[in-house]
This record gives structure tokens, sequence and C-alpha cells, in this order.
């Protein structure tokens, strides 16, 4: 078959600034963490794309590379939603007599959502190369990470509500803010203005919420990323207790609403009463992360630098 057709090839994609490109860990489906190269909105993607034959020539009906984005869906593995397509042609029909290699690039590529990994769904980034040939095509895919940045929210207010029992429990709560970047700090208090039960302790949660599908289809699944305890006794009539909750620690995204009318993810703060019956008393209040810019230091220039310097002692 191979003497018919031509034999097989070997693919690799290369990016032109895998050298010093920075990458950064997702989770994969099985729980464990991969690195891939981050891109962010906007960026071209350029490489080139290496075909090392296996045999003396292989026969083709072209070779292309497409960037594609989409939403994978667990419970209907079928159907891949694709929200972004590119294609360039490689190389029209034709036979390869020696190993080759092609540039390619992409230019000020959209990319609209941040690459996740969740319990129902995987929205993900891939370059793929396919050699079409006449029985079964070759082809070899490079997942890439997306990572979508904001600026300081213009409005920011704090979060303030009380809540209670009749005659029994009345307490406040207060947040600094509603909406935190990833490796901020939540700062807020609990006052309590009444206690009539005898409250074993108190903990702060931060629980993510996955929400795949709509209508009847919807699925929401709930995460307790971590568990803080911030009162281990009895509190009296009076009392406030600070809270203190550094987000860094912890594994977070950005909020995403309605991510392509097939997902979302939201945060949630979850103060937790317990008393010594062991009943549970609780209130959720959802938060707003956002992922913040890294700082770049801006390189200096060093004949500028030494030009004004003369200048200066002159």
């Amino acid at each position: 078959m191979s003497f018919l057709f031509g034999g097989g090839a070997e693919i690799d994609i290369l990016l032109d600034d895998a050298a010093s490109r920075k990458q950064a860990e997702i989770k994969t489906e099985d729980g464990k963490k991969e690195k891939l190269y981050l891109f962010y909105d906007g960026e071209s993607i350029s490489g080139k794309v290496n075909v090392t034959l296996k045999g003396k020539r292989l026969e083709h009906q072209g070779i292309r590379i497409e960037f594609v984005g989409q939403i994978e869906l667990y419970y209907d593995r079928g159907n891949h939603h694709e929200f972004t397509s590119l294609v360039k042609e490689l190389a029209r029909p034709g036979d390869l007599a020696n190993s080759t290699s092609y540039p390619f690039e992409f230019q000020n590529v959209e990319k609209p959502y941040e690459s996740y990994t969740g319990a129902n769904v995987k929205l993900r980034y891939y370059l793929k190369v396919t050699i079409t040939k006449r029985l079964t095509d070759t082809t070899k895919e490079m997942d890439i990470l997306v990572h979508t940045l904001s600026h300081y929210p213009e409005v920011n207010s704090s979060i303030k509500m009380e809540v209670g029992i009749e005659d029994c429990l009345h307490i406040e709560f207060e947040y600094n803010k509603s909406k935190y970047h990833l490796k901020d700090v939540i700062v807020g208090k609990i006052y309590f203005l009444l206690v009539r039960i005898k409250i074993k302790h108190m903990e702060l949660a931060i629980i993510k919420r996955e929400t795949t599908g709509s209508g009847p289809n919807t699925f929401n699944e709930n995460e307790t990323l971590a568990k803080y305890e911030i009162m281990d006794g009895a509190p009296v009539r009076g009392e406030s207790i600070p809270i203190r909750l550094f987000l860094s620690g912890y594994e977070l995204t950005p909020t995403m609403r309605d991510i392509n009318k097939k997902f979302s993810v939201r945060y949630y703060l979850n103060l937790v009463l317990v008393d010594e019956e062991e009943r549970r008393y609780f209130k959720q209040q959802e938060i707003v992360l956002w992922r913040k810019p890294d700082k770049i230091k801006k390189p200096v220039n060093l004949q500028n630098a030494v030009k004004s310097a003369s200048t200066k002692m002159e």
C-alpha cells in the first residue's frame, strides 16, 4: 500500500518564539497538570511545520494548518463547538520527495475566552496540521494556553449584608470589595449583633460553581476550593471577627459568564456557622474574579542612559 500511495510522514509544529515565550500550567481532564505556551487575545501565532518522510516519497492531496478554538461538553463528546477556526494551506496536492519545512503565521488572532478544563466542560485552543491522503489523513495537534486579562474595575463597591434567625442570631458581615484579582486578599469583618444560640465555630469557604447546558439540561457542579476557619468558640454580642483570606494559594480562574452560550463559572464566598448540635447556618455571596496583567519591566536602553548621564555631567 505504501508502494502505491507513497509512504508515511512525521509532523512537528515549532513556534518561532518558543525559546522566549512564557509557559503556564493548566489542569488536564485526569486532574494532572501540563505546561503549555501562553498567548493572549490579539497576539499573532507563527512558526514552522516540519514534515519528515518515513519512506522515499509521499503522495498527498494537500497539507494545511488550522488554528481552532473549541468547547467540548463532556456529556456531548461527539459535538465540538468551534468558536474560532482559521486555515492556512501549506502545500497543494502533489508528491513530496524530501522532508520539508513550511512556515506559517496567523496574524492578530482573536482569542476571546480563557482556556479552561472543568468538571463537565473543556475550552481549548490548538494548532492542527493535516496531510490529506487517499486512505487515512496524517494529523498532528499542538495545544496552546490562553489567558484573558482585565483592567481594574471602575466600580468595586464593598459587600455589606445582615443575616440572621429571628430572635436567635443576628450578624452583619462586610467584605472590602466585590471584585478581586486572582492574587488578591479578601479583607472583611463579621459583627455579632444578637447571639442566643451556642455557636461552636465559624468558617469561610470559596465555592466554584460550574454551570453547563441550558433549560432542563442544565448541570451545576459545585466545588469547595478553600475552607478557612475564622472562629473557634462561642462569640458574644458586640464581638467583631476579622477576615483575611489570601487568594494566591488556590487554583482559581476568572469569572466566566455564559461563555459562547455553553457554560459559566462563578465564585461564591460561603459563610458557615455551626452550633453545638451540629446544625449549620450559611450565607452565600457571589464575588467576581478577574486576571490582572503581570507587571512588565521595560528594558533599559544603555546607550540612551549613558548619553543622558554624560549630558548631565557636562
